[in-house]
């Protein structure tokens, strides 16, 4: 491997090892303000339970997910030099805009989220936690706004060799930001529900009386049974998008190598860049155009309309792509089994339908990560679409390096993170039981050894605090 395909493959690396944490982290917090929000509402103990169980859970994801992420933005300045030096005046600020708007917002408010249950009043606290769950929402924008901006770049205008604003808006709110953004959130939300669904699941199959796990698992399922189709909707919206702007992976993802009109839905197959067709295909007629461009008869272009060297990879795309749909229509159907199952009074009771939901707990990771390399071999071989190539954003760095720093990064990652992961799993293995007291937030320590009685006249009584 020379050291522009080892640069690729360590920030793929570590961008699939980050988007794990955001991807849980943005739906929960909305799940926890909703929790949190019926708690205040209805007053049931069994809301603040579950609350307090996914409390803890969130704190150490959205930490390993910053210190993730902190990665990232070091490999813009190591690995990829030119690409920073060129975009920087587009993509440096709308990045510093996510840390000033949403970073700040979630930061500043975790604290009192995460320990201020006793120290402020009620009203207060759901505040703060609503505007955590904002905070992730705001970050989510400003990151796929940089994004999609080098899918589909708008707005700038080329001076000295460097891409510089023209028109603010026109780079936010470039053609693709608003169909990748709908799809993304949908997808943290799914992947949320199919995460806190599977631990519901899991504690209902060991104790059926568990309640505040009934809870967790009948709104997670009223998720999957609401957002699934939905993100199924916005995903083919997604596709016609992505058709008129970047046809060529479309072509790459659907197997096609000829233009033709009527072109098929191919199942399943083997696309062969060397010999340029898909082998032992497995396809519907006239479904691709269908689907594509809402007429049967609809011309869809294919590969080879573009020079070799313009290609995406399509054997990577093609799979990928599969995956991600057929995760999708998984949940889909998970969430209409559930809403059966409701419908006849067993959702929590049914044994095999606990149990798919344990097995599709990671789903939704699965899901997110296919998507993500979609949409990003897919702009192959471009790093800002159309405009700037791989090899004009690569840093001149010797291929040794990059293989010793990608090593290091491998080493660490599966070191420090598999721990974080470990533990979370182990605090999803206890059950959420309403009957034990949680630890009171105001008495975050209790010496072994108690100091010895402090005279009344040095005491500092709450009054006084």
């Amino acid at each position: 491997m020379d050291a522009e395909v080892l640069s690729r493959f360590q920030f793929a690396f570590t961008v699939a090892f980050h988007i794990i944490f955001p991807s849980l982290t943005i739906g929960l917090a909305s799940y926890l303000a909703v929790l949190e929000g019926l708690w205040l509402l209805r007053g049931r103990e069994v809301y603040m339970v579950a609350f307090r169980y996914w409390l803890k859970i969130f704190a150490l994801s959205f930490g390993m997910g910053v210190v993730s992420g902190i990665v990232m933005s070091y490999q813009f300045g190591t690995n990829w030099g030119p690409f920073s030096d060129k975009t920087g005046p587009v993509l440096g600020p709308l990045l510093g805009y996510e840390v000033l708007t949403a970073f700040f917002l979630e930061a500043g408010f975790l604290g009192v989220m995460l320990f201020g249950m006793n120290r402020v009043g009620k009203k207060l606290h759901f505040l703060a936690t609503l505007l955590v769950a904002i905070g992730t929402l705001i970050s989510t924008f400003w990151i796929l706004s940089a994004n999609s901006w080098m899918q589909t770049p708008q707005g700038y205008a080329i001076e000295s060799g460097q891409f510089v604003p023209a028109d603010w808006w026109a780079i936010i709110f470039n053609p693709s930001f608003p169909y990748r953004l709908v799809h993304m959130v949908l997808a943290a939300y799914l992947t949320t529900a199919f995460v806190v669904g599977a631990v519901g699941a899991y504690h209902l199959l060991r104790d059926r009386n568990n309640q505040p796990a009934a809870l967790m698992f009948s709104m997670a399922m009223w998720m999957a049974t609401l957002v699934a189709p939905v993100q199924i909707l916005a995903g083919d919206f997604h596709g016609l998008n992505t058709l008129e702007h970047q046809p060529a992976k479309v072509a790459a993802l659907e197997g096609h190598w000829e233009t033709q009109r009527g072109a098929p839905l191919i199942l399943f197959g083997m696309p062969d860049q060397e010999e340029e067709r898909t082998k032992y295909e497995i396809a519907i007629p006239k479904l691709g155009s269908l689907i594509l461009t809402h007429d049967v008869n609809g011309e869809i272009r294919g590969l080879k309309s573009w020079p070799e060297d313009e290609r995406p990879p399509s054997a990577i795309v093609f799979w990928s792509f599969r995956i991600m749909v057929g995760v999708g229509f998984a949940m889909a159907l998970t969430g209409l089994l559930s809403l059966y199952l409701r419908w006849r009074g067993r959702l929590t009771t049914t044994p095999w339908l606990l149990r798919l939901a344990v097995l599709m707990g990671p789903t939704g990771f699965i899901a997110v990560i296919a998507g993500w390399v979609t949409t990003e071999v897919g702009r192959q071989p471009y790093l800002v679409y159309g405009l700037m190539r791989l090899s004009e954003g690569r840093s001149p760095i010797d291929a040794p390096a990059v293989a010793g720093s990608l090593l290091s990064f491998v080493v660490v990652y599966f070191l420090v993170f598999s721990i974080g992961i470990v533990y979370i799993l182990r605090l999803m293995g206890h059950p959420p039981d309403a009957g034990k007291p949680e630890i009171e937030a105001d008495i975050p320590y209790r010496a072994s050894h108690p100091l010895p009685p402090v005279p009344d006249s040095l005491t500092v009584r709450r009054a006084d605090l």
